[in-house]
Parts: C-alpha cells; sequence; structure tokens
C-alpha cells in the first residue's frame, strides 16, 4: 500500500460548504491531555484561507486527525474567497467568544489581520500563523510553515540548472499584492535563478490568485507581450496547469520550462506527465497537526510555542539537476495531498 500523508492521520470525511464554514468535531472524545481548565475538551479553531483548496482541505484533515488524537474539540472556518479578510476576522471574534484556547490560522491578508489577532492575544488565546506568516510575523505567537523562501528558491536553482546558460526569458506568474507566501516564493524563485527583481530576463509578470483560469489568461496575456518565454515560474500547480494549456494552445508546451510550488497530488502527476518540469513539495497536514498539538500542550501546562517551525520542503522532478538535490514523483506521489 502507498504510505501517503493522508494515512498519517485518521481522515474525517464530509467537507461543508458555505460561505464562512464554522463547525465542531471531536466533542466527546476526551483524551489523555485533552481536558483544558474548565475540565472539558480543549478547545482548538482552525481559520483556512478558503475550504475548497486541496491544501486547505488536507490542513483541515491534519487538524482533526491531531484533534481526535488529543482528545480536543475543533472548530473550523474559511473565507468566502480566497483574500477575504473579513470573514477570518469574523471567525477568530467568534472562536475567542467560544472560549477557544489557540487558534490556527492562514491569513488571506498578513497585515490586515493583526489587529483582531492581537485582540485574541490580549485574552489569552494562543494564536498560530499556518503556511502564511502575518506581517509582521511576530503579530502571532508562532509560525508552522513552509520555508516559502527556500520553496522557490529550490525552483529557481533548478530552472537555472535546466537552462544549461541558454539566455531566460522569464514568466512569473505570481499570486496577489500583499499576500506574504507569494511574495517569499517569486522572491526565492528570483533568488534560485540568480538574478533581482527588475532584471530584464523577467519579461513578464502577472497576478494569477493561484488560479488555473487566471493563470491560462495570465500566460496568454505574457505570451502576447513576449512571444519567446522558455521560462515560467508559477506560485502553485493550478497556476501552472493554466500557463501549460495557454502554452500548448500556441504549440509551445514542449519548448518553455514549467516550474512551481505546492506539491498537490494533480500537480505533482503533472510533473510525472512532463506538463510541469518540477515542483517544490509543501506538507499541510503536519502543519495542522503539529498546531493543534502546540494548543492542547498550551492548555495542559503553560507550555507556549514561539518563533519559526519549519515543516519541510522537498523539489519533486523526474529530471534532476545537478546540485539541486529533488526526489522524484515516486516519492511526491506517496506524500502528495490533495
Amino acid at each position: 500500500m502507498k504510505r501517503t500523508f493522508r494515512t498519517a492521520l485518521p481522515l474525517v470525511a464530509g467537507l461543508a460548504a458555505g460561505a464562512l464554514l464554522l463547525t465542531a468535531c471531536g466533542e466527546g472524545a476526551q483524551g489523555s491531555g485533552g481536558s483544558g481548565g474548565s475540565g472539558g475538551p480543549v478547545k482548538v479553531g482552525l481559520i483556512t484561507k478558503t475550504d475548497t483548496n486541496p491544501f486547505f482541505v488536507k490542513m483541515k484533515e491534519g487538524a482533526e486527525g491531531a484533534a481526535q488524537q488529543a482528545g480536543a474539540e475543533l472548530t473550523t472556518a474559511a473565507g468566502k474567497f480566497d483574500g477575504d479578510n473579513e470573514g477570518q476576522v469574523t471567525a477568530i471574534e467568534n472562536m475567542v467568544a467560544s472560549g477557544v484556547k489557540g487558534i490556527l490560522i492562514t491569513p488571506n491578508d498578513s497585515k490586515a489581520i493583526v489587529p483582531a489577532i492581537e485582540q485574541a492575544r490580549k485574552k489569552g488565546v494562543l494564536v498560530i500563523a499556518l503556511d502564511s506568516p502575518t506581517d509582521p510575523q511576530d503579530a502571532a505567537d508562532a509560525l508552522f510553515a513552509t520555508d516559502n523562501l527556500k520553496a522557490g528558491e529550490l525552483i529557481g536553482r533548478y530552472a537555472k540548472a535546466a537552462m544549461a546558460g541558454k539566455p531566460a526569458r522569464i514568466a512569473t506568474l505570481d499570486l496577489a499584492p500583499g499576500v506574504a507566501v507569494g511574495q517569499l516564493r517569486h522572491d526565492g524563485f528570483l533568488k534560485g535563478y540568480g538574478i533581482e527583481e527588475g532584471d530584464p530576463a523577467v519579461v513578464c509578470s502577472q497576478d494569477t490568485g493561484g488560479d488555473q483560469a487566471k493563470g491560462q489568461t495570465a500566460m496568454e496575456n505574457c505570451l502576447q507581450k513576449a512571444p519567446d518565454i522558455n521560462v515560467v515560474y508559477t506560485i502553485n500547480e493550478p497556476a501552472a496547469l493554466g500557463a501549460y494549456t495557454a502554452l500548448k494552445a500556441k504549440g509551445r508546451e514542449k519548448d518553455v520550462l514549467i516550474v512551481s510550488v505546492d506539491g498537490g497530488c494533480t500537480g505533482t502527476e503533472a510533473v510525472k506527465s512532463g506538463k510541469i518540469a518540477a515542483t517544490s513539495q509543501q506538507y499541510p497536514l503536519l502543519m495542522a497537526a503539529k498546531g493543534v498539538d502546540a494548543v492542547v500542550a498550551y492548555a495542559k501546562d503553560g507550555t507556549k510555542a514561539s518563533g519559526y517551525v519549519d515543516t519541510g520542503v522537498t523539489l519533486i522532478t523526474d529530471a534532476p539537476a545537478a546540485a539541486v538535490p529533488a526526489k522524484d514523483t515516486a516519492y511526491g506521489l506517496e506524500n502528495c495531498w490533495g
């Protein structure tokens, strides 16, 4: 049987749809270390950017499994869309009012969410950012995340090596303004490739929101601006697949190098099939599971998570480049999500 992160913790099916999802799970599951000061289960909140992206679905799965094992009570919430700060603010307020001991959050807006986090912390709630840091990072008690700068740097180094000295005409298909994770990956790619912002090798930059359809449109726009593009960096694999569709329509899919970040199962399959040359794989289930464990520890004995905890990143490709550490797609598919 394939060993995947999906089997690392119990699966919980039945994700509810909705503009702002608030559900409780693990109630009545009393386990060691699961009781808070009132004698009941420790209440933990998880707030993701959306409840539809497979990355956040896997994150929720990790939190559910860890909460079940610890006998904690998990409440989850998600914004209406990627970028919905107001929905996340409301979720924080609701969770604090319900008596959570800690909140795990993937910020939709790294700066705008800070006042709500500060209010929660003033009331004794442990706040841990997952995946995306707050701005400033120390606005939350801790950050459990992929090193997104490193993730970008790995694919930048790979792209540089794969080009083997050929002049690059680069398109960057980014996330959106004000989102730290997108900026970190973008900056990491440039660093890994050995260029700086504003370098003439970057001939087009477009925001995609991490969406496949928007990624296709962005790539079409870039091809109109610079038909000779030969390297495409994408914020995530949906954007990469959108770019591939646009390139294929122009007959360019074989001669343009696409690199990305995430390591979802669909994206890893795209690496295996050759649509994407390489991707940096991250591990959302682990982020959330560690976050729940940290909140339970805080409730038990006051141990307070702090600083940055790196949850790992691995370059996945079946065409390794010299001096760039990587694993193949067999490994990637064993450890993917979505």
